[in-house]
């Protein structure tokens, strides 16, 4: 079949609504456009047509990747920052994809029909309703972490996960890291015995400094960049997307390092114990009756520590048999050689394999199999980063039940699982 009419026909089968099965539960959908005998896979001879929404620091190194994907073609570079959307559009051409469409709005991705699938790199405060839209559309998305802004919005990406049955991959690359999930294999299967405690390094941001009110530039849209969140005067660092700084130190747009690091070392926590659909169930902030240390546990009495001296790697598990401290760059430090080299036995409990998180991706939407980092067990950890954020931010412990996913005895904390939204910017459902 020529590419034209291949083309044609993916098009054209994008219209129509079907059912297939996921899991055990039929849901209602927008199959993908090459599913044609392939129960819900996209054809191996098509391409999945890809937009980009949100083209900071985060998404260029993901566009490096996916232009020079085989399986992959470029359709939208999308930003409220026109000289960002520029300067990326010359990425686009330099690799002969010039006809890549710039656009401000991002529902112009997600309305077009030809569009498969989304990536969403923009700031945390956005995540959800572009997710959420996207899917109902019947685009599958990879989305930053962490994967919401509140715990309410997270319970919304997975509830429009299962209802649309779309693939979507949650941007904790750690979980396909060998490293990582050699160590998360070794805690899971009670190598070093019972766990007791878990140092994680997390770091801190600088407070926010309000600066001095400036003009909003030419060619950005200040009003949508803050979506939801408070209307706020403009100055440049209040936007600035930078990893030691900017958006990133504001409460309205994140979770300051609970939602930056802690996204990815919370995450490998959570994998490890097993976690992925469940959670601690208090939260201690610093300082509070003396605490030196943010910390939280589990019902199971293991007991996560933030920023402790002893945190020497970016995740350090103590068991009662040994110890696993494990880091980016390949580093993974045991108590012992024998935990060093173990091989891991048949029968020991396998963990979910993926080499390269883009790619697992891309698998996944041709196979229709769950990534590695679904939304559901993306909210499971971001629910984690925001516990800690609201513990952090009314100064006092939260007390948490994952079954319900309701914080227990403080209505004040529990008005915090969500936050009003500014008029035009509802979340979709």
């Amino acid at each position: 079949m020529s590419e034209n009419k291949t083309t044609t026909s993916r098009r054209a089968f994008l219209q129509k609504s079907s059912m297939f099965a996921l899991g055990s539960m039929a849901i209602p959908t927008i199959m993908k456009s090459g599913v044609l005998g392939l129960n819900g896979a996209i054809s191996p001879n098509n391409k999945i047509t890809l937009g980009y929404i949100g083209v900071g620091n985060k998404a260029q190194r993901h566009i490096g990747f996916y232009v020079s994907n085989p399986a992959i073609q470029s359709l939208y570079i999308c930003d409220v920052d026109r000289a960002r959307l520029e300067k990326t559009h010359k990425v686009f051409k330099q690799q002969d994809q010039g006809d890549v469409k710039k656009v401000e709005h991002y529902e112009e991705v997600i309305n077009d029909p030809s569009v498969d699938a989304v990536l969403i790199a923009t700031p945390d405060h956005w995540h959800v309703s572009i997710a959420i839209a996207a899917m109902s559309q019947g685009k599958d998305v990879y989305v930053e972490k962490p994967v919401s802004l509140t715990i309410e919005e997270g319970k919304a990406i997975a509830e429009a996960e299962k209802r649309y049955g779309r693939i979507v991959q949650v941007g904790s690359q750690q979980r396909s890291d060998s490293t990582f999930h050699r160590a998360a294999t070794l805690v899971r299967n009670g190598y070093i015995g019972e766990v007791k405690e878990i140092y994680v390094k997390l770091g801190s941001f600088p407070q926010p400094k309000l600066g001095e009110i400036e003009k909003i530039p030419e060619g950005f849209n200040y009003d949508k960049w803050l979506g939801q969140a408070p209307y706020e005067p403009y100055f440049k660092d209040r936007v600035r997307g930078i990893w030691n700084g900017g958006w990133r130190c504001f409460w309205e747009y994140g979770s300051r390092k609970n939602g930056d690091w802690g996204a990815h070392h919370f995450d490998i926590i959570q994998w490890a114990l097993g976690m992925d659909d469940s959670g601690p169930t208090h939260f201690v902030p610093k300082g509070y009756n003396g605490e030196k240390y943010s910390y939280y546990t589990y019902d199971t009495g293991v007991k996560v520590i933030r920023d402790h001296p002893k945190s020497r790697e970016m995740i350090t598990f103590v068991g009662t048999e040994g110890t696993v401290e494990v880091s980016r760059a390949g580093i993974l430090k045991t108590s012992n050689s024998r935990l060093r080299n173990i091989s891991f036995k048949l029968s020991d409990e396998n963990l979910y394999v993926s080499r390269d998180h883009g790619q697992n991706w891309i698998d996944s939407m041709y196979s229709r199999k769950q990534t590695i980092c679904p939304a559901a067990v993306g909210h499971r950890t971001a629910s984690v980063c925001q516990l800690l954020g609201i513990a952090e931010r009314l100064q006092r412990p939260v007390r948490w039940d994952p079954k319900i996913e309701q914080i227990l005895g403080d209505e004040e904390a529990k008005r915090w699982m969500s936050r009003p939204r500014r008029a035009g910017y509802e979340l979709p459902v």
